[in-house]
C-alpha cells in the first residue's frame, strides 16, 4: 500500500497527487541528477576500462573435415587416429596449466604501470621503457609494489616500501642484478628509454603465476561459432589491448605445441621399439641365411620330389598357423620384456602391432594415456605432489594388469600351438620317407621365412611410424588471429552516465515514497476521509506568526479567512437546531486546540456575536498563557468554592470586541473528578444566558477522558487534525466518537496545511463546499 498516494474510493494510486508532491519537491530530483551524474563521472575516471580481445580458431575433427593421413593405407596404425571432442578441447584451452605455461613464456607475472591522476595506467609491448628479469621471487614480492626511476639511459633509482609502509630509495645501474629479500630480479633498458616521450617513473608488480592463471582462466570466454562446425571463438577482457592479444595468441600456440608434444611421443617410443627389435632380428635372420646356404653346400640339394611336395603342402599350411602363433608369441615375449625391464621407468607402451586383442589394447591404451597426462603435469608440478603420486599408484596398477593379460594370452597361444603340433604328427608319418636331408632343409627354410616375415612386419611398421612423426600437424587453424575492440566493453560511458541519470531521477522518487511508506502521520485529506466517515467542518493552513489570536478586526489573512470558512460551514451544519456550546479535542498535545478554541470564537465575535472561550483543560492548561492573560483564578476556583461567582473568573479580550475567556485556574489533583462536578452544568446553563456561543477548550480526548465528562452539556463537538502531526492509527478514535455517539455532533477540523504549487493548502487540498461534504454537515 502506498500510504498517502491511494485513492480511498477505488484504492488505485493517486498519481496526481504523487505527481504534485514530487514537483513541489523539485530540487530533490536535481540534487539526485547532479550527484548521481558526479559520481558517474567519479566512476569513469577511477575505473580502468576493459577491451575485448576475439580470435577465431578451427578443431581439426574427423567428424567435421579429416585429416587426409587418419584413413587410407595408414588406418590400421593407432597414432594416426586424430578425432577431436570439441568439448574436450575446450577444456583443454581453458585449462589453467595451459594458462599458466602461456604466462610463463610470456613473461606476465610482472605488471607495469604508469601513475596518473585519477588511476594506474598499465604499459605492454612497445611502450615500455625498461623490463624486469626475474630470477628468483619470494610470497612477500605478491603484496608489495615497486617503483622504477629512470635517471638516464645507464641508471635508475628503485623506490619500495618495507612492512613498515616506509619508503626508501637506492640508485642501480641497467643490467644490474638487484637482490631483495622477496626477490632477485634484474632492470634491463629497452630502446625506447631514450625518447623524450617514454615515461621516467613505473610501478612494478609482481603476481603469483598459479593465481594470475587461475584469474586469466575464468575470464578467458570459449564459445563454439555453431552446433555444426568446430570453430571457437576465444575472447578476453582485459585492460590493455595489446597484452590480451599476446596473451590469446600465444594460448592457441602452445596448445598446437602441446598437442604435437603428445603425438611426437607416442611415435618416438614406437619407432625406439622397433629399432630395438630390428636389431635382434638381423642377427637372427642372418644366422639362418648362413645355415641354409651351408646345408645347400653341403648335401648338395637341387630338387625336390612331386610326392614329397604333396605331403609338405598339407604340414605347410599347419606350418604357417604355427608360423603365426610363434610371432604373436614372440611380440608378446618382447612386450612383456620391455615392461618388465621398465619397470621403474615412466615410458610409453609402444603398440601391440598384430596382437588383436581387445583387453590389451585397452590396457596399453589408458597406459599411455595415463604416461602422458603424468609428463604434462610433471613440467607444471612436482613430482611429490599428490595428483602425480596418484597416477603413479595408477600406471602401477595397469602394469601389473598388463602383464597379467599377456601371460594369460600367452598361455592360450601356447594351447592352441600345442594343438596344431599334435595333427601335425599324423603327417610326420607320411613324409618318413623324404629324405632326411629334405625335411631338415625345409625346417631351416620354414624358421627362415618366420625371422624374415617378422622382419618385414616391423621394418613396414617402423617406416609408417617415421612418416607420422614427420607429418604431425597442430590441432588447430587459426581462422581469425588476435583481435582487439577499438571501444571498452566496461565501463562504457553512455551506460553509466543513463544509469547515473536514471538512479539520480528514481532514488529521489522511491525515498519520497519509502519516506510516505514509513510517515504514519497524516499527511492529505484523504488519509482522513478513508479512515472515518466523520463530516470534515474546514481546513486550515500553517500560521507563519507567533500570535495565537489571528482573526481580528482588519485582517485578511488566508488563516484568517479560512477561519470565516470554517464558522460558515459550522453555521451550515447547524441550521436548524441550536449550536451554543462547541467542544473543541483533539488526539493528543500539540494539534492546535486552544488555537483553534480562540480564534473560532474570535471569527464568530466578529459577527456581532458575544462568546466566551473555557479552558476546561484543566491538567495542561494553554488558554490564559497562549493569550498572555493573569491565570490566577479559573475554572478549578469556582468548581471548588461556593462563594466564587462566575462574573469572577471572566476575562474580556481587548483585541476582539464581544470576546471573553474563561481560563482554566491552579491544576486541581482531581481533574475527571472536578469536572463531573454538578457544577459544571451550572456554570454552563449561567454562561448560556449570558453568551451566544461558548466554545469549550478539553484535554485531548486520546489520552484522557475528561471531554467526555462534558458531553452532556455540548450541542456540537468540533476534533482537531493536524497534518504531520496526528497519527494514522488515531484517527480511529474520532470514527469510534462518530459511529458510538459518544459527543454530539462530531466534525473534524484539519489544522495546519502547508500551502503547494498547484494544490492550494494541504496535501491534496480539496473546496470545503464539496457536496459530499455538505450532506455530511447537514446529517
Amino acid at each position: 500500500m502506498l500510504l498517502g498516494f491511494e485513492d480511498s474510493n477505488s484504492g488505485q494510486i493517486d498519481f496526481k497527487a504523487l505527481f504534485f508532491k514530487c514537483l513541489r519537491l523539485w530540487y530533490l530530483f536535481v540534487l539526485g541528477v547532479v550527484v548521481a551524474l558526479g559520481l558517474g563521472f567519479l566512476y569513469l575516471q577511477y575505473t580502468t576500462p576493459h577491451y575485448t580481445v576475439k580470435s577465431k580458431i578451427l578443431i581439426k575433427d574427423d567428424e567435421k573435415g579429416a585429416d587426409l593421413l587418419s584413413g587410407g593405407a595408414f588406418s590400421d596404425l593407432d597414432i594416426f587416429s586424430d578425432t577431436k571432442n570439441i568439448d574436450n578441447e575446450v577444456e583443454v584451452l581453458n585449462s589453467i596449466s595451459l594458462m599458466e605455461r602461456v604466462l610463463t613464456e610470456l613473461s606476465l607475472s610482472t605488471s607495469y604501470f604508469t601513475p596518473g591522476y585519477f588511476r594506474d595506467e598499465e604499459i605492454y609491448g612497445k611502450e615500455l621503457p625498461v623490463k624486469v628479469i626475474v630470477s628468483k621471487l619470494d610470497s612477500l614480492a605478491y603484496e608489495q609494489a615497486i617503483t622504477i626511476h629512470v635517471k638516464d639511459n645507464n641508471q635508475f633509482e628503485l623506490e619500495e616500501e618495507n612492512e613498515y609502509s616506509i619508503s626508501s630509495k637506492s640508485t642501480h645501474k641497467f643490467g644490474q642484478e638487484v637482490v631483495r629479500p622477496y626477490g632477485t630480479f634484474t632492470v634491463v633498458a629497452l630502446p625506447g628509454v631514450s625518447l623524450p616521450a617514454s615515461p621516467k617513473e613505473i610501478i612494478v608488480k609482481f603476481y603469483d603465476t598459479h593465481e594470475l592463471a587461475n584469474y586469466y582462466s575464468k575470464e578467458l570466454i570459449i564459445e563454439p561459432v555453431n552446433k555444426a562446425a568446430s570453430v571457437l571463438w576465444l575472447s578476453l577482457n582485459i585492460p590493455v589491448q595489446e597484452k590480451g592479444k599476446s596473451i590469446l595468441n600465444k594460448l592457441i600456440e602452445v596448445y598446437n605445441k602441446e598437442a604435437l608434444e603428445d603425438k611426437n611421443v607416442v611415435a618416438s617410443n614406437t619407432i625406439e621399439f622397433i629399432d630395438e627389435r630390428l636389431k635382434f632380428l638381423t642377427t637372427e635372420l642372418s644366422d639362418v641365411e648362413k645355415d641354409v646356404e651351408a646345408y645347400k653346400r653341403q648335401n648338395e640339394l637341387t630338387d625336390v620330389s612331386s610326392e614329397a611336395q604333396l605331403y609338405v603342402q598339407r604340414a605347410s599350411e599347419y606350418n604357417k598357423q604355427l608360423a603365426e602363433f610363434e610371432i604373436q608369441l614372440d611380440v608378446l615375449t618382447s612386450i612383456e620384456k620391455y615392461i618388465q625391464e621398465n619397470g621403474g621407468q615412466y615410458k610409453l607402451v609402444p603398440s601391440t602391432l598384430s596382437i588383436q586383442d581387445a583387453t590389451l589394447l585397452g590396457l596399453i591404451a589408458r597406459f599411455n594415456e595415463l604416461q602422458l597426462e603424468r609428463d604434462r603435469l610433471v613440467r607444471t608440478t612436482q613430482t611429490n605432489s599428490m595428483l602425480v603420486q596418484n597416477i603413479n599408484d595408477q600406471l602401477s596398477n595397469l602394469r601389473f594388469n598388463i602383464l597379467e593379460n599377456l601371460q594369460n594370452i600367452k598361455k592360450g597361444l601356447t594351447i592352441t600351438r600345442n594343438n596344431l603340433q599334435a595333427n601335425m604328427a599324423s603327417f610326420k608319418s607320411r613324409i618318413q620317407q623324404i629324405p632326411a636331408v629334405e625335411r631338415e632343409l625345409l625346417e631351416i627354410k620354414r624358421q627362415q621365412g618366420i625371422k624374415e616375415g617378422l622382419y618385414l612386419y616391423l621394418l613396414q611398421k617402423r617406416e609408417e611410424s617415421s612418416l607420422s612423426l614427420a607429418a604431425a600437424v597442430s590441432n588447430s587453424r587459426v581462422i581469425d588471429p588476435a583481435m582487439a575492440s577499438k571501444q571498452p566493453v566496461s565501463p562504457t560511458k553512455g551506460k553509466v552516465l543513463a544509469i547515473a541519470l536514471l538512479a539520480g531521477l528514481v532514488l529521489p522518487f522511491a525515498s519520497i515514497f519509502v519516506l510516505d511508506m514509513l510517515d504514519n502521520k497524516v499527511k492529505i485529506r484523504k488519509d482522513v476521509e478513508a479512515a472515518t466517515n466523520t463530516p470534515i467542518l474546514g481546513e486550515l493552513g500553517h500560521k507563519d506568526t507567533e500570535e495565537t489570536l489571528v482573526v481580528t478586526q482588519g485582517n485578511r489573512s488566508p488563516v484568517a479567512e479560512l477561519f470565516s470558512l470554517v464558522r460558515a460551514n459550522l453555521q451550515f451544519s447547524t441550521v436548524g437546531k441550536e449550536n451554543k456550546v462547541i467542544l473543541i479535542t483533539s488526539s493528543m498535545s500539540g494539534e492546535g486546540k486552544t488555537f483553534f478554541s480562540i480564534n473560532l470564537a474570535a471569527t464568530m465575535a466578529m459577527t456581532g456575536k458575544k462568546v466566551v472561550v473555557l479552558g476546561f483543560d484543566l491538567r495542561k492548561p494553554r488558554l490564559m498563557q497562549d493569550l498572555n492573560l493573569p491565570s490566577e483564578l479559573g475554572i478549578s476556583n469556582y468548581l471548588i468554592s461556593d462563594k466564587m461567582t462566575v462574573d469572577n473568573i471572566i476575562t474580556p479580550i481587548e483585541k476582539q470586541l464581544g470576546l471573553f475567556v474563561i481560563g482554566s485556574g491552579p491544576v486541581p489533583p482531581n481533574p475527571l473528578e472536578l469536572m463531573s462536578s454538578p457544577k459544571v452544568g451550572k456554570l454552563i446553563d449561567v454562561l448560556k444566558a449570558t453568551f451566544d456561543h461558548i466554545i469549550i477548550d478539553t484535554a485531548p480526548v486520546g489520552q484522557v477522558a475528561d471531554a467526555f465528562a462534558l458531553a452532556p452539556y455540548v450541542d456540537s463537538s468540533v476534533y482537531i487534525v493536524r497534518y504531520g502531526y496526528t497519527l494514522k492509527e488515531q484517527l480511529e478514535i474520532i470514527d469510534d466518537i462518530y459511529k458510538q455517539k459518544k459527543l454530539n455532533s462530531p466534525m473534524i477540523v484539519l489544522n495546519d496545511a502547508v500551502k503547494n504549487a498547484g494544490y492550494g493548502y494541504g496535501y491534496g487540498y480539496e473546496q470545503l463546499g464539496h457536496k459530499k461534504q455538505k450532506s455530511k454537515l447537514r446529517a
